[in-house]
């Protein structure tokens, strides 16, 4: 699979200098291509990306949809449709044979909102007395409070932080920059982590990371989720969560109060508000305290 590893560095190098993606996404796109080249090994078809057919790819499509969700299966193949395109736009293919292979449909899947009672008793849950407890209620609050990706807070820099003006700097997808409000309480407990933060010895290069592990480095995405699983296990809770429901929690809960939709697409980093709008849960007591409050023939 010699020929298949130069072609994936290739386009890898294409996504991230040409297309500015950032490096979960390239990671993504990467996964999709080697599932497919695992499948190609096992089975013993010794083609390169330039000769293999829509009928390889279609009977690898078709293995995959016994294991993997319509949701995985759309990813891998929006994947594998952006690559062969790469390979079309550099005069390797003249074809791509993703072209007529259909995406299954999918429903809107709305994850879990917490209510504002869970996350205080999430948050409650957190030991302080603990080496990481200042760290985890700070990171908690931030993520919920200012609706982060989970990518976005491992990321956050202490220089980002300008807490005078009420904003935090975010680097987004895409190297996309936005700046995001952060009120008074998330700015409260992370101002408390910082000084437990500074007794830390930090390795070099992290000088400026916000949030740290005790080895004095970067958190990574799957502590983040660790921390989460823990502390839902810890009270009990019955709904299935990750750092995306901070993030999901937060929008819902501006609209509910009465914020609009453009402004949460501009703090969620969303180019496109039909993102947001799937983002976004509007219950159905929500929609009815709309119609009564705001018609005329009510």
């Amino acid at each position: 699979m010699s020929d298949w590893l130069h072609f994936i560095k290739s386009f890898q190098s294409y996504l991230k200098i040409e297309r500015g993606l950032s490096k979960n996404t390239i990671e993504n796109y990467t996964l999709d291509i080697e599932k497919m080249t695992a499948y190609l090994s096992e089975n013993g078809i010794q083609v390169n990306p330039v000769q293999i057919s829509e009928e390889t790819i279609q009977q690898f499509i078709y293995e995959i949809s016994k294991f993997v969700n319509p949701r995985s299966q759309a990813r891998i193949i929006s994947g594998l449709r952006s690559f062969f395109s790469y390979l079309i736009f550099e005069d390797y293919r003249v074809d791509n044979p993703m072209e007529l292979i259909e995406i299954p449909k999918l429903g809107r899947k709305l994850p879990d909102t917490l209510s504002t009672d869970e996350i205080d008793e999430l948050i409650r849950a957190i030991n302080l007395s603990s080496n990481e407890g200042e760290r985890n209620r700070a990171l908690l609050e931030t993520l919920y409070g200012c609706g982060l990706r989970v990518s976005e807070l491992v990321s956050l820099k202490i220089s980002d932080l300008f807490f005078d003006e009420g904003f935090i700097k975010v680097d987004g997808k895409g190297n996309k920059q936005r700046f995001v409000p952060i009120g008074n309480t998330a700015q409260k407990y992370i101002e408390i982590y910082r000084m437990q933060r500074s007794h830390l010895s930090i390795k070099k290069g992290h000088e400026d990371t916000l949030f740290l592990n005790r080895r004095g480095s970067q958190l990574t995405r799957a502590m983040i989720f660790t921390i989460i699983k823990d502390l839902a296990l810890k009270i009990n809770l019955s709904k299935v969560i990750s750092p995306h429901t901070f993030r999901h929690s937060f929008a819902t809960h501006l609209l509910e109060n009465g914020a609009d939709l453009r402004s949460i697409q501009l703090m969620l980093g969303h180019e496109s508000i039909t993102t947001t709008e799937i983002y976004v849960h509007l219950d159905n007591r929500h929609l009815f305290e709309a119609v009564r409050a705001f018609h005329p023939r009510n």
